[in-house]
């Protein structure tokens, strides 16, 4: 450790990242792809419940919608907030002396490859909520970005 900085080992990388991917995996099971339920024809012989009135309907947050519609647009402008926060506060940190943990101190120093690598990660972000959302899984789809912000 130089000048009281708190540097992280491989060993201890590697824990960090494994248990990470090991929560995700825990996870996994209970994420299945949600399908919106068949509708049948109503028929003569069974009577259809009316919605109690006073009483809103309430909106099934597992219903299909576009992948850009009004929530995404705003996890996804908020995780380029995120990427633009950390790209700048990295780069102060820089400045004052202090060691990026996560990449190495080459690749923060070069701004540009750094602009990309942020760039990037973003692009990858919204790149993985749209498998998400292609193949049903909207849970994950917007938890992939409130995970990636608050990363």
């Amino acid at each position: 450790m130089k000048d009281g900085s708190i540097e992280m080992t491989n060993l201890q990388r590697i824990r960090l990242f494994g248990s990470l991917l090991l929560v995700m995996l825990a996870a996994a099971p209970a994420t299945g792809a949600q399908y919106a339920a068949k509708q049948e024809p109503p028929s003569a012989s069974v009577a259809q419940e009316a919605p109690a009135i006073g009483k809103p309907e309430k909106k099934d947050a597992l219903q299909p919608h576009r992948l850009w519609d009004k929530e995404n647009r705003w996890l996804f402008a908020g995780l380029g907030a995120a990427r633009t926060l950390d790209y700048f506060s990295t780069l102060n940190m820089r400045r004052r002396g202090r060691q990026e943990i996560f990449l190495t101190n080459g690749a923060v120093d070069n701004h540009a490859a750094f602009a990309t690598v942020e760039a990037a990660t973003t692009g990858v972000s919204i790149g993985a909520s749209y498998l998400f959302h292609r193949y049903g899984h909207h849970k994950l789809e917007r938890w992939t970005s409130f995970v990636h912000i608050g990363l």
